[in-house]
């Protein structure tokens, strides 16, 4: 009920606006002698409006869904697919790989020294600064299309991974670790049995960051590399073209997958409090 109420809000909010900034457009299109009624009305259903209604953004988001084929470079199924695959390959790369740095940093004082600030300092770089030095290099490498596209993805959702799970690794306190000491349990029985289950609480909020995050990077190098499948191209090519029903299309799928993505998580989380038999 909260959630719907706080959308009827929007949708009441959203209508107006929509009528406010497409006037003028609709009065120059308005024949001559149309009443103010009918101007106001038309801003609700111009071709190319500068805040499509609510309404209107469904019914795009409709016809893109279930006009075409999902192989039909127009279908909006197939370019969300193209997208959701770079970042569900750059998800696993940040999971991969934060979870290793967090390894080594828990367990290393010097790799605490060093790699910390690195991958502090790896954030503070702006993604669309680097996307295209990653695809050039890689390009010449002979990785295209995906692996671009996943790697920066990966290197933008890796910090909540990483970070997390260094909080989630150092969380048990010095009296657990030493009664695990008492009991001549090894490093890795310390690792297995206390510290990667008490990482979990962490981890999984962290995962729901790292998974919108790789759904952004993946839809951000789309942009320099002009590619002409994914979420991206078709906010590029809406942008062009002046189609604002289709960027609004895009937009709306974008939130759409990010709510799978962090349904799944939840999920997964969920299954996996109740294999170890907790509620």
């Amino acid at each position: 009920m909260p959630v719907l109420v706080v959308l009827l809000a929007l949708v009441a909010a959203w209508y107006p606006a929509a009528m406010w900034m497409n006037h003028d457009m609709a009065a120059s299109l308005a024949d001559e002698g149309a009443s103010a009624g009918d101007v106001w009305l038309s801003t609700l259903s111009l071709d190319r409006p500068l805040l499509p209604a609510p309404h209107q953004v469904a019914g795009e988001i409709g016809d893109e869904l279930f006009g075409y084929p999902i192989t039909s470079p127009r279908s909006l199924v197939f370019h969300a697919g193209v997208t959701a695959g770079a970042a569900l390959c750059g998800f696993a790369i940040a999971v991969v790989l934060g979870t290793a740095l967090a390894v080594g940093i828990v367990h290393a004082r010097t790799l605490d020294r060093s790699l910390m600030p690195c991958v502090i300092a790896s954030q503070t770089v702006p993604v669309l600064a680097i996307a295209p030095m990653v695809i050039v290099v890689l390009g010449h490498a002979g990785l295209t299309e995906l692996w671009p596209k996943a790697l920066i993805a990966g290197w933008l959702s890796f910090f909540p991974v990483t970070t997390a799970m260094v909080t989630g690794l150092r969380a048990p306190d010095p009296m657990q670790r030493d009664l695990m000491r008492t009991y001549a349990a090894t490093g890795v029985q310390v690792f297995t049995r206390l510290r990667w289950p008490a990482s979990m609480a962490f981890l999984f909020p962290a995962l729901k960051v790292a998974g919108a995050l790789a759904l952004v990077g993946a839809i951000v190098a789309e942009l320099p590399t002009g590619a002409q499948a994914g979420l991206g191209a078709r906010l590029l090519a809406g942008s062009y073209y002046g189609q604002t029903l289709q960027i609004w299309a895009a937009l709306f799928t974008a939130g759409a997958l990010a709510m799978l993505a962090t349904g799944g998580v939840a999920l997964a989380q969920a299954g996996l409090a109740r294999a170890w038999g907790g509620r």
